[in-house]
């Protein structure tokens, strides 16, 4: 099992903690937010220089978000490059066009656009995988297939928010793991109840069914813990870690 951490860090010295902590609590890499790396874009040696090593591991995953309009996409260019430096494997988009009033053919178009970025992707080593969303494009069950469909030589992965698809209402988690294997890349494993995320095993998700069909389709990618639930970051580095440990068997 690869498994990864990912949380949002309030300051610094939180960041600090975060980086410094992860491999004791288990994890082999972490998937970053934008704030966590934002300010090395333009100059991935510094980020090299002060993280060594290190560095392939804290940046595995970078998480980054914006729209598909001119200066979103020089965003993401840039982002390629920096990956590259840096040694992480894959960047994964999270895409902030609101769902409402949105056509099956917006949502092809959004593909397309995003298979050319994804071809681009590769040419720097790296993966570009969509991160579904609540209140994003691909959104509901239906979705997924307008934009996968639309996508050419799956240029594009996905990465599957289990507390996102239940808050988008897509209660079958399991499916969208069988019906979307050949394109799944990553997983944010993630608790949610009463619309609120929360630490994992402290939410109302049935994980079982979750596991059982990601063994199924022989997947080998990251197990993220993807904690936004505002808890304590170290308590909840070791919870999370403990219940991926003990349930993903």
């Amino acid at each position: 099992m690869k498994m990864a951490f990912s949380k949002p860090t309030a300051d610094a010295d939180e960041q600090q903690l975060l980086f410094s902590h992860f491999r004791s609590a288990g994890y082999g890499g972490l998937q970053l937010k934008a704030g966590q790396y934002r300010e090395y874009v333009a100059q991935s040696e510094r980020f090299l220089e002060k993280w060594g090593d290190d560095a392939r591991d804290l940046a595995s995953g970078l998480i980054t978000g914006g729209l598909l309009d001119e200066a979103g996409i020089a965003d993401l260019r840039a982002l390629f490059k920096f990956a590259q430096a840096v040694g992480s494997e894959r960047i994964i988009f999270c895409h902030a066009q609101p769902r409402e009033g949105l056509s099956n053919a917006d949502i092809q178009s959004y593909a397309c656009i995003l298979s050319d970025l994804g071809k681009e992707a590769q040419q720097y080593g790296i993966a570009l995988s969509l991160h579904h969303h609540y209140n994003q494009p691909v959104m509901y069950r239906q979705d997924f297939a307008v934009f996968f469909d639309a996508v050419s030589d799956q240029t594009i992965k996905l990465t599957v928010d289990t507390a996102h698809l239940i808050k988008s209402g897509i209660d079958d988690i399991a499916g969208i793991i069988r019906d979307y294997r050949m394109v799944l890349d990553n997983m944010h494993i993630k608790d949610i109840a009463d619309n609120e995320f929360k630490v994992l095993g402290k939410g109302t998700i049935d994980f079982t069914p979750v596991f059982a069909a990601l063994h199924d389709v022989g997947y080998q990618g990251w197990l993220c813990a993807d904690e936004e639930s505002g808890d304590d970051l170290t308590g909840a580095m070791e919870t999370c870690a403990q219940f991926l440990t003990s349930h993903y068997v």
